[in-house]
């Protein structure tokens, strides 16, 4: 298995998880954990992922999510999870 993480950043709206869950199921990517919350008006969320039946690049992969951060006004962010814990390490 493949893992990666998933974070979200924002403003929350009617919508931001219906639309990644969207590019998730065009890429074949399988949410595996999932936390979310509602600071105020801030709306955050962290997933692992399964991308191992990706059908497509991870740059690919990545580039959709950076246009979607786009029209969401929000920030979305996936790495690998070997690259996301070695930047997390103390």
């Amino acid at each position: 298995m493949e893992k990666a993480v998933v974070t979200v950043l924002g403003v929350d709206r009617v919508g931001i998880i219906a639309d990644i869950s969207a590019v998730m199921k065009k890429y074949h990517i399988n949410i595996l954990d999932i936390a979310q919350t509602i600071v105020q008006e801030m709306f955050t969320m962290m997933m692992m992922v399964d991308i191992s039946q990706t059908n497509d690049s991870f740059d690919n992969v990545k580039e959709e999510f950076d246009k979607l951060s786009k029209v969401l006004n929000v920030q979305i962010k996936i790495q690998h999870m070997d690259i996301f814990q070695s930047m997390h390490r103390i």
